[in-house]
């Protein structure tokens, strides 16, 4: 069992950075493909980033150029990198991890969740 925990979420102005971190139990976190997801008010839920066990780097079209993911396999942590920030970026981030070589894109094909960090963007 992974348990995922989400952080560094908050209010930041229109063009502004966060980081977001995501902290994994468990002693096998370099074995893990992870993602992060989002899900805004009253929209589907979607791919933001992943990272595979390889430290390949995967985006989705809006994130990517504005956002980084990165992975500290010794801290056991995933993070979110995000710059240039928009109101449209405003939703709850989620991390995700699934025993797999390569990450997917749906939200299905990971197997962890965690519970979310609110990002929200102000202009």
């Amino acid at each position: 069992q992974v348990q995922l925990v989400e952080s560094g979420g908050g209010l930041v102005q229109d063009g502004g950075s966060l980081r977001l971190s995501c902290t994994a139990s468990g002693r096998t976190f370099s074995s893990y493909a992870m993602g992060w997801f989002r899900q805004g008010t009253g929209k589907e839920r979607e791919f933001v980033a992943a990272i595979s066990r390889s430290d390949m780097t995967y985006y989705s079209d809006s994130s990517k150029g504005r956002f980084t993911i990165s992975r500290d396999n010794a801290k056991n942590s995933v993070y979110l990198r995000m710059n240039s920030l928009k109101p449209e970026d405003t939703a709850l981030y989620y991390c995700a991890a699934d025993y797999s070589i390569m990450p997917g894109r749906g939200w299905e094909q990971y197997t962890y969740r965690g519970q979310g960090t609110q990002v929200t963007v102000v202009s």
